[in-house]
Order: C-alpha cells, then sequence, then structure tokens
C-alpha cells in the first residue's frame, strides 16, 4: 500500500472520527441520494440520507433523488414504489427528482465511447474465479492494472468491458475521513464498466451521472471509500475539471462487525413501521448509530414543520 508515501490509505482511514460540526463541508453543493431499487430499504439507508440532507440542509445544497436501475436483472418496480413509499414516511424530500438511470441510456453509451476514442475499452472473459485462481497459482492476490487473462491484448469483444484507467495512485481530502490517497487498481484489476449481464456497472454509471447532473458532493458510507481512486481517475477521462468532494461516514453493523444488507433482509423500514416504530425513532436510531453531529431538526419536512411552529417533539 502507499498510505506511508501519500497519506493514509482508505483501510488506514477507516476508523477517522466523525467531525464535530459542518465546517469540513462546502457550502451551496449539489448532492444526490440515490438507493439501487434491488430491494426494500434498511436502516443504513436512513442513516446515508440523515448525511445526505443533513449536510445539503445545513450547507445551502440541493439534493437530488436518482434511482440506480442499472442492474436490469435485480432491480424491481415494486422495490421502487416501496422505497419511494418509505422516504415519504420518513419525511426525506428531494429538491429534484426522482430520476432513474433507466430512463436514459444514451449518456453511457456516450461515455463509453469516449473512453473507446482514447482507446481506453476492452473486452475481458476473466471471472472472480480467474483471479482467485491467479492469486492461487501465483501465492498472492492480482495487484494493479489488467487482469489475469491479459485480455486487453486478446481482442476481445467481451462479455465484459473493462477500461484501462492505468496504474498509480489519485489523492483526496475526504470531509469527514479527512486526506486520503490510495492505488486507482488494486486486486479487481482494471475497472470494468459493462458485466456479463450486458448492465453497466456501478462504478461507471455513477461518475457518468454526478458528472452529467453536475454533483459536486457525494456522501456515501466508507464500504465505498477503496472505490473512490477508481472513480476520481475515470471522472478526469470523461472531462470532469474538478474533482467532486466526496464524503465516507461510518457504517451501522451488526453485531458481528458485517454491514447492513438488502440482501440479507436486515433492519429493514418496512419491518420497523409495522412494528409501530415512528418516523423520529428510526431517524434518531440512526443517527446515534452512525455518529451523525448535525442537527437532526434541519432533515426532514415532518421536523422542519415541528422547528418552525415550536412543537417538540414529546408532544
Amino acid at each position: 500500500m502507499i498510505g506511508t508515501a501519500l497519506g493514509p490509505t482508505p483501510t488506514e482511514m477507516a476508523e477517522r472520527t466523525t467531525p464535530a460540526d459542518m465546517a469540513a463541508f462546502p457550502t451551496g453543493t449539489r448532492t444526490r441520494f440515490a438507493p439501487a431499487p434491488t430491494g426494500y430499504l434498511h436502516l443504513g439507508h436512513v442513516a446515508n440520507a440523515i448525511w445526505v440532507w443533513g449536510v445539503a440542509r445545513g450547507t445551502g445544497g440541493r439534493v437530488l433523488l436518482r434511482i440506480e436501475d442499472h442492474d436490469r436483472v435485480r432491480s424491481r418496480p415494486e422495490y421502487e414504489a416501496a422505497l419511494l413509499e418509505d422516504l415519504d414516511w420518513l419525511g426525506f424530500v428531494a429538491d429534484e427528482g426522482p430520476i432513474r438511470q433507466s430512463d436514459d441510456d444514451a449518456p453511457y453509451a456516450a461515455a463509453l465511447e469516449a473512453l473507446r476514442g482514447e482507446a481506453l475499452v476492452y473486452g475481458c472473459d476473466c471471472s472472480r474465479s480467474t483471479f482467485e485462481a491467479w492469486s492461487h497459482e501465483n501465492g498472492r492476490p492480482w495487484h494493479g492494472p489488467g487482469c489475469p487473462g491479459d485480455c486487453r491484448h486478446r481482442g476481445l469483444d467481451g462479455p465484459v468491458l473493462r477500461a484501462a484507467l492505468g496504474g498509480g495512485s489519485e489523492r483526496w481530502m475526504d470531509a469527514i475521513v479527512g486526506p486520503c490517497a490510495d492505488e486507482v487498481a488494486v486486486e479487481a484489476g482494471d475497472l470494468p464498466i459493462r458485466d456479463r449481464d450486458g448492465n453497466w456497472t456501478y462504478a461507471f454509471a455513477v461518475v457518468v451521472d454526478d458528472l452529467r447532473q453536475g454533483i459536486d458532493l457525494v456522501i456515501r458510507g466508507r464500504d465505498l471509500l477503496a472505490a473512490t481512486p477508481a472513480q476520481i481517475r475515470l471522472a478526469r477521462l470523461l472531462g470532469r475539471e474538478t474533482t467532486a468532494t466526496f464524503a465516507h461516514h461510518p457504517l451501522i453493523r451488526r453485531p458481528d462487525g458485517s454491514k447492513l444488507s438488502k440482501s440479507s433482509r436486515d433492519t429493514g423500514i418496512r419491518d420497523l413501521r409495522a412494528s409501530g416504530r415512528s418516523a423520529t425513532e428510526v431517524i434518531e436510531t440512526a443517527a446515534v448509530a452512525v455518529g451523525y453531529p448535525g442537527d437532526l431538526d434541519e432533515i426532514t419536512s415532518e421536523r422542519i414543520e415541528r422547528r418552525d411552529s415550536g412543537v417538540s417533539h414529546s408532544e
């Protein structure tokens, strides 16, 4: 790792404390809340929403609601309807949206062609098992650009498309964890931009979306910290002149230390609602769990109405 030479890596930064106030965040930004309709919202999504709306309201920013349905296999209309209903129940009101990635495929295709024009795209037939086999044969994980099958030089059409982002590292100032630096390509090799099912990948689609939608503040969980260098590099290759501000907040974790997930049906908002929990209780629980430092009265429609009318939460 390169932490000693360039500063702390994402792994080394994982336990850094949260700032006590909003002073680390720029003002007047445009951020987004971007759930994927591949399952029901859980308490971790509420934690992210608290940070997104809290920072936006506290710094004069705006929130775009983006539905990240790039995975056409797992996305479901009923999940989208449920997450919109849960957000309404919680009182999180976006300034713009919702907009869906599936509404317009053209921006992703255009970004792909732009990368192709720079000879940065290649087909790849390596799978996760290919990387695992290489690791077993060589006694260490794959590390750096490329892929075990040397696919960039084989003239393949797919099934996966990768972008050759190059080696080296990227530095950035994270608004929550502080200065960071890490390598662009590590154990996963070059960045996949289209998967073997023909879907645009998360890492590719969000960079394209943030660029075209003018998102200049990205607030997300700390599990995505290590993905940041490749996304900064990709955005620059696609024409981004000023790197967005990133802020990676702590996660809500299970007792065993693993993060919450939709696939495991963890702490579902619909289940909490059915058990009689109020929106205020759910928000306060999530805020405490991730150490949110701001004023909760700034973030949801219900709380803003109560604050402005002078009604206390206990009444």
